[in-house]
C-alpha cells in the first residue's frame, strides 16, 4: 500500500513554524524571573513618566512648584491643612502621598515630574552615545585596514577610544557641566558624548567578525554600495550587544544625572529631578526621612531594573542559549 506521501497526500502533521529572533529572545527572557521583574518596574516607570509629563506640565493636576508653607515637612499620607484647602492649593489626591518638603511642595508631584525628566535624560544620552559608538565602531571594523598616511583607520579610532577611557568619566562630565550653563539639554549631550566608548568597542568587534562572513563577501562581489552593505547587512547583525549595552547605559545615565543634580550641577530648580529632590532632603534625614528615602529608593529600583533587564537580554541574545528547547 502506498504511503500517503506517495499519493501526494500530506499526513496532516505540519512542521512547527519558524520562530523569529524577537520571538526567541522573548521566550528566553520570560524564563528569567529577575529580568521580568525588572521589565515590570520599567513599564511602571514609563507609565509614571508619561503620567508625570501630562499631569505636571500639559494639564497641571499635580503642581510640583506650589509652595504651601503651612504644610511643610508633613509625613506621607498626611491631609492638607484647612488654610491650604481654603487657598485652593490642596493636592489632587486629597493627601500628600509622599509627604511634603521644607517649602511645603508635594513630593509625589515632584517625583512624577522627576520621572519624566530622568527618563528623558537617560534615553537621549544613550541615543547620542549609541549613534557615536556605531559610527566610530563601524568605521574601525569595516575600514580598519585603510591607511591614512602612516596610521590605519582602526588604530586611529581605537587609540582615540583608549584616550577617552583614560579620563575619569564622571569628573570629566562634572568639569564640562560646571563650565557650561546649567541646562537639561547640556546634561543630555555631555553624558552622551562621554559614554560611547563601550558601544564603539562592541560594534568594532562585531564588524571584524561579520566582514569575513559569506553574505558580506557575496554582497561585495555583487558590487553593492558600501553604505548599503554596512547599514543593511552588517549593522542589524551587530545590534545585539549594542542593545544590551544601551539598556545598561540608560541606568548609568540616570545615575549620573542624579549624582550631578545631588551635587548642584544638574537640572536646576524649579524643575524637579530625583537627584535634586534627594539633595533637598539631605539636610532632613532625621527630621523628614521620606525626603531622602523616597527618591533614593526610586533611583535604586530603576537602576537595578535596567541592569536586570540588560543582563536578561545578554543571556537571551546568546546564540548558545537560543538553540536550547
Amino acid at each position: 500500500m502506498a504511503a500517503p506521501g506517495d499519493l501526494g497526500v500530506t499526513s496532516g502533521v505540519e512542521p512547527p513554524p519558524s520562530t523569529s529572533l524577537a520571538g526567541e529572545v522573548w521566550r528566553l527572557l520570560r524564563r528569567d524571573p529577575l529580568a521580568m521583574a525588572g521589565l515590570g518596574v520599567l513599564v511602571l516607570l514609563l507609565l509614571a513618566a508619561v503620567l508625570g509629563k501630562l499631569t505636571t506640565e500639559v494639564v497641571v493636576v499635580f503642581d510640583p512648584a506650589a509652595v504651601r508653607l503651612p504644610d511643610k515637612l508633613l509625613p506621607p499620607l498626611s491631609p492638607p491643612s484647612p488654610q491650604v484647602v481654603a487657598e485652593g492649593l490642596a493636592p489632587a489626591t486629597g493627601r500628600y502621598l509622599f509627604g511634603t518638603d521644607d517649602l511645603g511642595r508635594d513630593v509625589f508631584a515632584r517625583m512624577l515630574q522627576g520621572a519624566s525628566v530622568s527618563l528623558s535624560i537617560g534615553f537621549v544620552a544613550v541615543g547620542i552615545s549609541v549613534a557615536i559608538g556605531i559610527l566610530l565602531g563601524g568605521l574601525a571594523g569595516f575600514y580598519g585596514n585603510l591607511r591614512l598616511g602612516f596610521i590605519t583607520v582602526d588604530t586611529l579610532v581605537m587609540r582615540f577610544v583608549d584616550v577617552m577611557l583614560c579620563f575619569p568619566t564622571f569628573f570629566l562630565i562634572l568639569t564640562v557641566v560646571a563650565l557650561l550653563p546649567p541646562s537639561i539639554y547640556n546634561i543630555m549631550v555631555v553624558i552622551g558624548l562621554t559614554s560611547w566608548m563601550g558601544t564603539a568597542r562592541f560594534v568594532r568587534a562585531e564588524f571584524l567578525a561579520l566582514r569575513e562572513q559569506d553574505f558580506v563577501v557575496a554582497a561585495k562581489a555583487l558590487g553593492l554600495p558600501e553604505r548599503r552593505i554596512i547599514f543593511r547587512h552588517m549593522v542589524p547583525n551587530a545590534v545585539a550587544p549594542v542593545l544590551v549595552s544601551a539598556t545598561i547605559g540608560v541606568a548609568t545615565a540616570i545615575l549620573t544625572e542624579s549624582a550631578l543634580s545631588f551635587l548642584g550641577f544638574g537640572v536646576q530648580p524649579p524643575d524637579a529631578t530625583w537627584g535634586n529632590i534627594l539633595a533637598d532632603g539631605k539636610g532632613f534625614i532625621f527630621d523628614a526621612p521620606w525626603l531622602f528615602f523616597v527618591p533614593g529608593i526610586a533611583i535604586f529600583a530603576v537602576v537595578l531594573a535596567f541592569n536586570l533587564v540588560g543582563e536578561g537580554l545578554r543571556e537571551a541574545l546568546n546564540p548558545r542559549l537560543r538553540r536550547r528547547p
